[in-house]
């Protein structure tokens, strides 16, 4: 596996990808006023356990802030990764 690759964010599906070895791993949101919602995060079984998800949460997370969005965690695996980041600066979390 290629451990160094890229997460891109896709409007037009309302989600955060990544293309590693053939396989797709998203990070799905919805954007409602100043608030982007997490809704799902799917990581392939061939990928799992090498930080993808992390990197596509750490990603959106980060775009998130610079774009002044609160975040809305209704994927459980946002939810957790923002519970274990907490001192995370600038994450404006808004519990489900």
């Amino acid at each position: 596996m290629n451990s160094d690759f890229t997460v891109r964010r896709n409007p037009a599906a309302s989600r955060y990808e990544a293309d590693i070895d053939g396989h797709l791993a998203v990070a799905e949101y919805l954007l409602e006023d100043d608030r982007m919602i997490f809704t799902h995060t799917f990581v392939p079984p061939e990928l799992r356990g090498r930080g993808v998800a992390e990197k596509l949460v750490r990603t959106a997370l980060e775009e998130a802030r610079q774009e002044g969005r609160r975040v809305v965690p209704q994927c459980s695996y946002v939810a957790l990764f923002i519970r274990r980041q907490r001192n995370q600066p600038g994450v404006r979390c808004l519990e489900p």
